[in-house]
């Protein structure tokens, strides 16, 4: 990389308000300091206490004017502790392949992420989620972010975070572990890829997740 080059902003920690058994329950394997280390991100488990499902996220290399806004709406800040190392899982997990995030307007979101340093790399539309949306891809280290939005202009609200999907090393196996509080496994959207969705609820956790094939 030249000397003059910018680092593309890298996704290194979530937090969550789930509790840490309740991950543990679901196959994650989960530090002491209610750290889950997933691949190079770390999934803080702030406890139920704190409020429920994703509540922020952190980057290296953003570009935020200033933090208290957020990201549109999404809590987020400037980290600058070094990468985690990556745990060994037994539900299989080897790293956060995806984080979805849903927008009420695309637009604005695209252009609040392009400047903080988040390229879009593609878009494509698609109507799996019952009306037509189109997802809008950008990468963030190992992480890709995956935005939703409708085509038009839906109202004014803020970004909302919707779920977090990982990469298994053996889907059939995590299948295995997991049982009955998986959904059927399915073709993903990315060819040769598969996937299953995880019933969290059953197991107190507080955030859509989904487990993909390599």
């Amino acid at each position: 990389m030249p000397d003059d080059a910018v680092e593309p902003p890298v996704l290194t920690s979530i937090t969550i308000g789930d509790p840490p058994e309740a991950w543990a329950s679901g196959g994650f394997a989960v530090d002491d300091d209610g750290t889950c280390r997933v691949g190079r991100v770390r999934l803080r488990l702030a406890g139920r206490d704190a409020g429920k499902r994703i509540l922020g996220w952190s980057f290296r290399g953003l570009a935020l004017d200033d933090p208290a806004d957020g990201l549109d709406g999404l809590a987020t800040s400037v980290d600058h502790e070094p990468p985690c190392s990556p745990a060994v899982h037994p539900n299989g997990v080897v790293q956060l392949d995806h984080v979805v995030v849903l927008t009420p307007d695309r637009r604005r979101t695209m252009a609040a992420f392009g400047a903080a340093g988040l390229e879009a790399r593609r878009s494509r539309e698609t109507d799996t989620y019952g009306a037509p949306m189109i997802q809008t891809f950008f990468r963030a280290g190992e992480v890709i972010i995956e935005l939703i939005g409708s085509p038009e202009p839906l109202g004014d609200g803020p970004c909302g975070f919707f779920g977090l999907a990982y990469t298994c090393a053996d889907l059939d196996a995590t299948v295995a572990r997991l049982g009955d509080h998986l959904g059927r496994v399915k073709d993903a959207v990315q060819p040769g890829r598969r996937i299953t969705t995880l019933r969290h609820k059953e197991l107190g956790m507080s955030v859509a997740t989904a487990f993909m094939s390599a």
